[in-house]
């Protein structure tokens, strides 16, 4: 994973990270699907919250695989 030496992440930085906008992360900040810190008027994400986040949303394949066929 590159970039993940840093201790807090901005949205553009996570979001470049996993090649979506970055509204995509705020907005899912925003539901509660990923913790940030509010620092200001800023969110920012901690290594250790994303490194769970990513956990916490890995699937298995056979169990995708299933629920595609």
């Amino acid at each position: 994973m590159e970039n993940l030496n840093k201790e807090f992440y901005t949205a553009e930085e996570i979001a470049e990270i996993l090649q979506v906008a970055p509204i995509t992360i705020r907005r899912m900040a925003k539901r509660g699907e990923i913790s940030f810190y509010l620092i200001g008027k800023q969110q920012r994400f901690s290594r250790e919250d994303f490194l769970q986040f990513l956990e916490s949303n890995k699937h298995k394949a056979k169990e995708q695989i299933a629920k595609w066929t």
